[in-house]
């Protein structure tokens, strides 16, 4: 029988990834390598060929989930097994205690992005934007090509986009606030890039400013999940819970499922009861991804767990 995974006493070690780039080529290979092993979990590949699916020599797939994640190929796949997602999950209704006592700047949260937000008035969210202008920019990041939006008071939506893709991704995120104005300008969203997906910059002085616009029920589930740290996980049930709705399970999932701040306000971070991978509105293997990669943040070397 497998040892199941304690997370309990690990601390968070420093590491360096790829940014930028290096970081959204590196992801090209990533990604093709996680949709082979998700493809049938019950018959894994060798390194070889995984390597060799990739077009790449074995010591080079090794480079790139080294230089990605700070973590092996075996390292990596350790960390998005369902066995790692149930410790994620271990103290999944403690953790949003604790995180709304610390608050999202305490000690506890040295590790993640320093983040400060602001709720729209929900008339701007009646009005479908009317009024707000946007400025938005495509970007290199470690999970593909990312589009950000921002406006005067900080960022308001960041999606993804896999190869081709850029123009749905735009439409997708322009469709939920039609009404406003909309204007290309990398220079605006370039710093919030840079700074985004580098951890070097996380924890810098001043923190991120973003934006949530929706529905109150809605920046409520959003503003939970701001709460919810890097390396650990919490489930649709316990935020309804946390929110004193416990049979709105459903509905939390949809507002997770609306969340336009992806990443940085960490839907991602949302499991089923079960530790299954629950939908993603940007896919599951970007899902996997994200997962894998901020384990090789947080957690030590996974095979002395």
């Amino acid at each position: 029988m497998t040892k199941p995974f304690d997370l309990s006493s690990v601390t968070p070690k420093p590491v360096r990834v790829s940014t930028g780039r290096e970081a959204e080529k590196d992801y090209a290979i990533v990604r093709q390598t996680l949709e082979r092993i998700t493809k049938d979990w019950r018959e894994q590949p060798t390194l070889k060929q995984l390597a060799a699916e990739a077009g790449v020599q074995p010591i080079q797939l090794q480079r790139v989930f080294s230089r990605w994640a700070g973590l092996t190929p075996k390292q990596f796949l350790q960390a998005i097994t369902l066995d790692y997602a149930k410790a994620l999950l271990r103290d999944s209704a403690s953790i949003l205690d604790t995180s709304y006592e610390v608050g999202l700047s305490g000690s506890g949260r040295l590790h993640d992005l320093f983040i400060a937000h602001e709720a729209m008035t929900p008339g701007a969210y009646r009005t479908r934007g009317a009024g707000l202008e946007m400025a938005y920019g495509f970007h290199p990041s470690p999970f593909g090509t990312v589009l950000l939006l921002v406006t005067d008071h900080g960022l308001a939506g960041l999606a993804f986009a896999d190869p081709g893709e850029e123009e749905s991704a735009l439409n997708d995120m322009t469709m939920r606030w039609p009404s406003a104005q909309y204007s290309e300008n990398t220079s605006l969203t370039a710093p919030y890039a840079e700074r985004i997906f580098d951890p070097a910059k996380w924890q810098q002085e001043t923190p991120l400013n973003i934006v949530l616009i929706g529905t109150d029920f809605e920046i409520r589930v959003w503003q939970t999940l701001l709460r919810i740290p890097i390396g650990q996980a919490s489930t649709y049930s316990d935020i309804a819970m946390k929110l004193g709705k416990p049979s709105a399970s459903r509905a939390v999932g949809t507002a997770v499922g609306k969340n336009p701040i992806s990443f940085v306000v960490p839907c991602h971070r949302v499991l089923g009861k079960t530790g299954k991978l629950c939908g993603y509105h940007w896919g599951l293997t970007r899902k996997r991804a994200i997962l894998g990669w901020e384990s090789g943040l947080t957690q030590p070397v996974l095979e002395a767990v």
